[in-house]
């Protein structure tokens, strides 16, 4: 469980992040000039209360969790505990209860669009892995009622756990409205407003990684980060730019290398996860509003921000190791990658079979192992420069 004193919050917020950038100089400027705009929360008064209320473990059943807890600011906004199911999903407030999902990190979900149906009839936007929260203000609402999570009994509890500090009685009544808490509907959607708030700062989404500071030519990638930059953009030896594109956010023009759509890539089973719930995760079908069966199995496409230290991998935290990752998407081409390197034998059957996008999945050629290292390589340059640390850290790690 993470704890900052708001100092040191503070601090994290007026000194995480820099400018963003793009691939042609004129952009640069347009890029620049978007990340600039972001609010900074020691400044912005609802981002500064969101920031609390983002850190207040009052806010639980317990009183021992918060937000910060399972999208911790020192780890890339995950939950790094390893206390259920080894870090593939994370421990309730009840310390018993256990989610069914990998946490996904908080940062750069801001620039997720709302939840929609395309013309084509699939799916795109929207915040948690089913997007069932449209966007990040009935996102924040979730986890204080969840059983699973922070545990609190409805939205009514959630109000009066915040009315129980006169602070801020008083900030909620100058922000939003006098009373505003004196009613539940209108508190709830303030508090989690303020939340909303704080996670549209810069403190979420600097944009400061080795990537973006090579292409403003601060510094050189190395050979290997340029060929994995390479292979990761073509369209002739990779698939990844396929769902991991440029450009794609309508919120912003920032490189998020996600599209926001829904994918089923065969994702095997995690045995331990499904050992506890008992039940095969249908994914995007399990969205409330979603009844349509060829989208069974289907998740939204995570940004490839700072995915280098926020594993483990997958909406079931089935893969530990990022280089694994890029080994499976890998034997979908080449006849040699038959063995999981993590468990020592043949990959896991998919989760769910239907729907498994075979047509994306199956272009490129086999990748060689000097490739694939490159491609991991180059994923790394997109870890935030606050968490590069942790890279290094990890290079002393067993990797599979």
């Amino acid at each position: 469980m993470l704890r900052l004193s708001l100092g040191l919050i503070a601090v994290f917020l007026l000194t995480a992040c820099n400018e963003s950038s793009k691939l042609d100089v004129a952009a640069t400027s347009q890029q620049h000039q978007a990340a600039n705009e972001l609010p900074v929360a020691s400044t912005d008064p609802k981002a500064l209360l969101g920031s609390q209320l983002f850190f207040d473990t009052n806010l639980s059943k317990e009183r021992n969790q918060s937000c910060g807890t399972c999208h911790a600011i020192a780890t890339a906004f995950v939950d790094k505990r390893t206390d259920a199911l080894d870090g593939a999903v994370s421990l309730g407030s009840d310390g018993l209860s256990m989610g069914g999902r990998n946490a996904p990190t908080a940062g750069y979900a801001a620039f997720s669009p709302a939840f929609h149906q395309m013309a084509n009839g699939e799916y795109r936007g929207g915040q948690f892995l089913d997007g069932r929260a449209s966007g990040l203000v009935e996102q924040a609402q979730g986890p204080f009622i969840n059983p699973l999570e922070m545990a609190l009994s409805d939205s009514a509890a959630v109000v009066e756990r915040v009315k129980e500090n006169p602070s801020y009685i008083e900030r909620f009544n100058s922000l939003y409205s006098d009373g505003v808490l004196d009613d539940t509907e209108a508190g709830y959607n303030a508090i989690a407003d303020a939340i909303a708030s704080f996670e549209k700062t810069k403190l979420f989404m600097p944009f400061d990684s080795r990537y973006d500071r090579a292409l403003r030519g601060e510094i050189k990638l190395t050979p290997q980060e340029e060929l994995g930059k390479t292979l990761f953009f073509s369209q002739q030896f990779t698939n990844c730019n396929a769902c991991h594109q440029l450009h794609t956010s309508p919120l912003n023009p920032q490189e998020t290398f996600t599209n926001y759509e829904y994918r089923n890539i065969g994702v095997p089973v995690n045995p331990a996860l499904y050992t506890h719930t008992g039940t095969v995760d249908k994914g995007l079908l399990d969205n409330p509003d979603i009844h349509d069966e060829k989208q069974a199995g289907k998740f939204k496409v995570p940004s490839l921000r700072n995915v280098a230290v926020t594993g483990p991998y997958m909406h079931n935290g089935v893969f530990k190791d990022l280089r694994t990752v890029v080994l499976f998407y890998d034997k979908y081409n080449n006849p040699k990658r038959t063995i999981n390197p993590e468990t020592n034998k043949p990959w896991g059957d998919p989760e769910v079979t239907a729907n498994i996008d075979f047509e994306e999945l199956e272009k490129g050629p086999a990748l060689p192992d000097q490739r694939v290292d490159a491609i991991v390589a180059f994923l790394k340059t997109l870890t935030d420069q606050r968490y590069e640390s942790l890279l290094e850290s990890d290079e002393g790690a067993s990797h599979f």
